[in-house]
C-alpha cells in the first residue's frame, strides 16, 4: 500500500481539476466565497477581509497534516472552490475527505460529484485505503444529506467533540465509506455526473 501524499498530486476529471492549493489562490477564492460559507467549519478568517482570508488560506495550504486542493473548472480555468485530504493515517490505511467548499454557482452541479469521484478513486484505487472518513457539524443538515447521497454510512455522533474558533462546542457526525463499498459508490457518482448541470455561466 502506498499512502504517499507528501508529494504534490493533481487529479483531473473531464470538467474538474484538483491541483495543490497555494497561498496565491486566495484572491480568486475570496472573490467567489460568501462569508457564511464557514459557519460550520472549525476555523475561519478572523476578519472578513482579503488579507485575513489570505492568511487563513495560506495556513491551510501549508498544513503538513493536510493535502489541500484548489478546485479548478477546466472549461474556464478558474478556481471555484477547495477540498482536502485530512487526518492522513498510513498505518491504518485511512484518510478523511473534508474542508470542502464551492462557489455558490457550482453548488448542485457536476462539481461536487466529480471532485468526490476523483478523491475517493485516488484514495481507494491508488493509495489502497480501506476507509475514507467524512464528517460534519451536527447542525449542518445540508452536508449530512449530501454525504448520505454519496452512499456513505452514518456511524454516529461524537458529542461536545470540537471547539470552534468562536468558542462554540460542537457535536460532530461521522460517516465512512469502506473499500468494499467503493464500487457501488463509484457507480452512483458516475450516474449523477451524467445528469448534473453545468455551473451558471459555464459554456
Amino acid at each position: 500500500m502506498s499512502m504517499d501524499l507528501l508529494s504534490p498530486i493533481t487529479l483531473e476529471g473531464p470538467r474538474v481539476r484538483l491541483r495543490p492549493l497555494v497561498a496565491a489562490d486566495a484572491p480568486a477564492l475570496f472573490a467567489v466565497t460568501p462569508r457564511e460559507t464557514f459557519r460550520y467549519f472549525l476555523s475561519w478568517p478572523r476578519e472578513w477581509t482579503a488579507e485575513a482570508f489570505g492568511s487563513w488560506l495560506g495556513a491551510l495550504a501549508a498544513n503538513p497534516k493536510t493535502r489541500a486542493f484548489a478546485v479548478v473548472d477546466r472549461a474556464t480555468n478558474t478556481v471555484v472552490g477547495s477540498t482536502s485530504y485530512l487526518d492522513i493515517d498510513p498505518p491504518n490505511r485511512c484518510v478523511e475527505v473534508g474542508a470542502t467548499w464551492y462557489a455558490p454557482a457550482c453548488r448542485g452541479t457536476h462539481v461536487n460529484p466529480e471532485c468526490k469521484l476523483l478523491l475517493l478513486g485516488h484514495a481507494f484505487e491508488r493509495l489502497g485505503c480501506v476507509r475514507v472518513t467524512l464528517k460534519c457539524d451536527a447542525r449542518n443538515e445540508h452536508s449530512q444529506r449530501a454525504i448520505v447521497r454519496l452512499g456513505a454510512t452514518r456511524e454516529g455522533t461524537l458529542r461536545k467533540h470540537r471547539i470552534q474558533c468562536d468558542g462554540f462546542v460542537r457535536d460532530t457526525v461521522y460517516f465512512s465509506i469502506i473499500a468494499e463499498e467503493w464500487p457501488r459508490v463509484r457507480e452512483g457518482l458516475l450516474a449523477r455526473l451524467t445528469e448534473s448541470p453545468l455551473p451558471t455561466g459555464s459554456p
